[in-house]
């Protein structure tokens, strides 16, 4: 099926229910076997599920939320909330009782669908007493929820084929907030066809077979334009990965098409073959001919990437040496680049010309420039957001009188229209000695060091930067003194690299993982640099005059 840039996601949805009834759409794994859901079907349980919304006399365009881990009822709840004529607030399922309060109080939602959750009677404290919440199926067994197959026995499927404006509010997406509270996202109908459009070159998306896995949060704009929105473009196959347990043989169930996945999901990649084959044998295996495409297609098969005609990376730096080891096995991992505001869709690195330092490839319809004043990089696009949801002064801060869109990130484009960033405005501190740094750029030098799992530089009010790092799996196999000389190896090689002042004069060794539970990353894995220098302030001084240089707490 052709993509053209005015027919909106519930309009695809229609044509694949009626000219592919019976393929298979969703797939729900349950540990060795699946729940499939035909387009047939995920277009009835739309359509009952729109049917109850509809009948619940709320005005025109409300706003509903929804919070669920990945799963094939995520998918058709956000549906039935676009063809119902409302608007789809989904949520992180990593939100605490809190921060869920937050953004339902925040986002006006009355009803709010509920479903695979780690610990749902924890965030359920936050849900503030007027909203009725929705059970999907298996999942989420509160009696005290209206419930999904309830709704599915006492409705009939709606008949109509809504088709929105596409001017109107699709969605409302709470960025996942690495600064201050959740900001709400406005999307439009007109968004998602305008960037499937002008991108359908780079993502191959008109294919026959395409196939996904879902398993990065489909709250976020990355797996809600790759998977949900790219799915319904190609009449492709979702499947949904069950547990952490089972994430390797979901995925090779799986064989995408189509795969993202961040830095540190292809860094434990990494680890997982090393740690079967060793490097050393590794490279001696890849010099014999007759070996090497065996092995190259057992890594690929392993992963479950044999298929992957296309396999991204983003929402972090990705080091230029994750990239090429990769590539050794026919692994062609490709950088994307955008925010929640441009709909994720700024660029990305061509397959066939890899740019070292660089996040990509301008899109055709996306324009970009470079603040002179501080080396912003501003974005216009017809896809660019509404605004923020009830935040005028926060939408008049982020996008100008012009329509650009001022991303917070420092960066450069080069004549072939290839974009580099080098930094964040906002991160950029200065030191004791009255000088500018700018940590995105220094930490990225640390990247190719495979001990390091995360890393965050910190050193407003000290003379040097210094380093808090959190060591790596493959860190833990090895003994105190091999790490001290492996590290400091890494800054007698690094800090000739850096100016003067943005030399690491500590690194200090974290005794205490950074992840969602303890606040220190987003739910997509970016460290939370001002709740992390807030939680170490008071140590930094001490940590700065210990006599080692390598500092393990």
């Amino acid at each position: 099926m052709k993509i053209t840039p005015n027919r909106t996601l519930p309009e695809y949805l229609y044509h694949w229910e009626k000219n592919t009834p019976n393929e298979i759409y969703l797939r729900q794994p349950f540990g060795d076997t699946f729940h499939d859901f035909t387009w047939k079907e995920t277009g009835d349980q739309v359509r009952r599920i729109a049917t109850y919304l509809k009948s619940l006399d709320l005005p025109p365009k409300s706003n509903i939320g929804l919070v669920s881990k990945n799963c094939a009822e995520w998918i058709i709840a956000d549906l039935a909330i676009m063809v119902s004529g409302h608007v789809s607030v989904p949520f992180y399922p990593t939100l605490t009782a809190v921060q869920i309060n937050q953004v339902l109080v925040h986002s006006e939602c009355k009803y709010l669908f509920v479903g695979k959750l780690d610990d749902w009677s924890s965030m359920k404290e936050g849900i503030p007493g007027e909203v009725k919440c929705i059970a999907f199926p298996v999942y989420n067994p509160d009696p005290s929820h209206i419930q999904w197959l309830d709704i599915l026995k006492t409705n009939e499927p709606m008949l109509e084929d809504f088709i929105p404006e596409l001017d109107d509010l699709m969605t409302i997406i709470y960025t996942s907030g690495t600064t201050g509270n959740p900001k709400g996202v406005m999307i439009k109908f007109s968004s998602s066809p305008f960037v499937l459009y002008n991108t359908r070159d780079f993502t191959h998306l008109e294919i026959t077979g395409a196939r996904f896995f879902s398993y990065l949060p489909l709250c976020h704009i990355a797996e809600r334009n790759i998977v949900e929105a790219g799915s319904l473009v190609s009449g492709g196959t979702v499947y949904f990965a069950d547990t952490l347990e089972t994430f390797n043989s979901n995925l090779q169930n799986a064989s995408p098409t189509h795969f993202l996945a961040v830095p540190r999901i292809w860094t434990k990649f990494q680890l997982g073959i090393l740690s079967k084959l060793p490097e050393k044998k590794l490279g001696i295996l890849l010099k014999i001919p007759i070996v090497k495409e065996l092995i190259k297609k057992k890594i690929r098969k392993g992963l479950g990437l044999d298929d992957a005609i296309i396999t991204l990376t983003g929402a972090a730096p990705m080091p230029a040496s994750l990239i090429k080891w990769f590539a050794r096995f026919d692994i062609i991992i490709q950088d994307a680049y955008g925010m929640t505001e441009n709909v994720g869709a700024v660029c990305m690195m061509p397959r066939e010309k890899f740019t070292e330092g660089a996040v990509g490839k301008i899109y055709p319809g996306m324009e970009v420039k470079i603040d002179t004043d501080n080396g912003e990089i501003l974005t216009r696009s017809s896809w660019n957001m509404i605004g923020y949801f009830k935040e005028p002064q926060m939408t008049a801060e982020t996008i100008d009188k012009d329509g650009w869109i001022h991303t917070g990130d420092v960066g450069e484009v080069d004549n072939n229209q290839i974009l580099s960033i080098t930094g964040r405005v906002k991160e950029m501190y200065k030191t004791s000695k009255g000088e500018y740094v700018a940590p995105a750029q220094i930490e990225f030098h640390f990247a190719d060091n495979n001990l390091i799992e995360q890393i965050c530089v910190v050193g407003q009010s000290l003379p040097q930067p210094i380093a808090l790092v959190v060591l790596s799996e493959l860190a833990q196999r090895h003994d105190k003194a091999y790490l001290i000389q492996n590290l400091t190896e890494s800054l007698k090689e690094i800090n000739p690299t850096l100016k003067s002042y943005e030399r690491i004069k500590k690194i200090v060794i974290m005794n205490e993982p950074w992840n969602v539970e303890n606040n220190m990353l987003t739910p997509t894995f970016k460290i939370k640099r001002n709740i992390i220098e807030k939680t170490f302030a008071a140590k930094f001084e001490n940590w700065y005059e210990a006599k080692e240089e390598i500092l393990f707490l």
